[in-house]
């Protein structure tokens, strides 16, 4: 049975648009070739002094892990010399990574998670790559913030690198979701799952509920509900939670069910929630959209959101269809 990589498959889409001028193609080409060389790393991490934190802080005031510091300068280097993006914005970065005058510029942003998941890099859990694609809504001149600050639906392309028993692709491009596997013996992402579409209702639900007593009144009904009897397939959903949102969201892409990271009131700095807009909500939302499912904020659909900054935090509640609707059926309540 023939084997589609990803080159072919962006080749097949790109024959079929007149319009399409390989660029995009390029781009994504670049990714690949960063994420292969993160997922030797990761393969080989306790091998290699790659494990634990280099002593610094990101701006999320959160530890800086040695393969996190890792993935972020290999996609930096890489993407900024693609000749295809005109800035990039990574997670691990306070302000927008410009490209430098000496390198040809692009009309395409980036917008990354270089390692998601890194707490769990010492213990050998599923990590991944998360990346957002927008272009740029001027001409030519300096980008500016406000190009970057685009809604979610303005996505070009998004999807992640799961990194893990198998290193894996999942990416769309407003045309559905695919996922690819990548066959260490030929280095190549073939193509393993066509089309994926994740179950209207599912059977699990992924949430830290060490925070119980951090959530108001309709974020704790939310969770009973998938806890209890009393939701629409008439037993417990499932908790399965591992603490990496790709890892989580995969899972759950694949099987059927919701991711939740709701508000929490511990302090003045976590009632937005905790997960970024930009590198992480968003293109999962394009992501679980394209397959059948739904994300949103509890109220609003995470795409559908300004951004104000370029690391704004939001609740996000993502997942099969039903389930996502439920939730907002519950925070809609008078």
């Amino acid at each position: 049975m023939p084997q589609v990589t990803v080159t072919e498959q962006l080749l097949l889409h790109q024959k079929a648009s007149p319009m399409a001028t390989g660029r995009f193609t390029r781009l994504l080409n670049e990714l690949i070739l960063a994420a292969k060389i993160i997922s030797r790393e990761v393969n080989k991490a306790g091998l290699v002094n790659v494990l634990g934190f280099t002593g610094e802080t990101n701006v999320q005031g959160e530890k800086v892990k040695k393969l996190d510091e890792f993935a972020n300068s290999v996609l930096i280097y890489r993407m900024q010399r693609s000749g295809l993006l005109c800035a990039m914005s990574s997670e691990e970065n306070a302000d927008l990574i410009e490209i430098p005058d000496n390198f040809q510029q692009g009309d395409y942003i980036l917008i990354f998670d270089p390692l998601d998941g890194s707490s769990n890099i010492d213990v050998n859990v599923n990590i991944g790559t998360i990346f957002s694609i927008f272009r740029r809504t001027r001409a030519n001149g300096p980008v500016t913030l406000e190009e970057v600050l685009q809604k979610g639906s303005e996505q070009v392309a998004a999807g992640y690198f799961l990194y893990g028993s198998s290193t894996m692709m999942v990416y769309t491009t407003g045309e559905g979701v695919h996922g690819f596997t990548l066959d260490p013996s030929v280095g190549e992402f073939l193509l393993s799952h066509p089309d994926i579409k994740i179950p209207q209702t599912g059977k699990i639900y992924s949430i830290n509920e060490g925070y119980w007593d951090y959530w108001d009144d309709r974020t704790r009904e939310v969770v009973s509900y998938f806890k209890s009897t009393s939701n629409e397939r008439r037993k417990p959903y499932s908790s399965r939670y591992i603490g990496s949102l790709v890892s989580d969201f995969h899972r759950n892409l694949i099987y059927g069910g919701i991711f939740l990271y709701p508000r929490d009131y511990r302090d003045s700095k976590r009632t937005t929630g905790k997960l970024r807009l930009l590198c992480e909500a968003n293109p999962l939302a394009f992501v679980v959209e394209q397959a059948g499912g739904m994300a949103i904020d509890g109220e609003n659909r995470i795409m559908d959101i300004e951004p104000l900054e370029l690391h704004q935090r939001v609740p996000l509640f993502i997942g099969s269809k039903n389930d996502v609707l439920k939730v907002k059926e519950i925070y809609g309540k008078p």
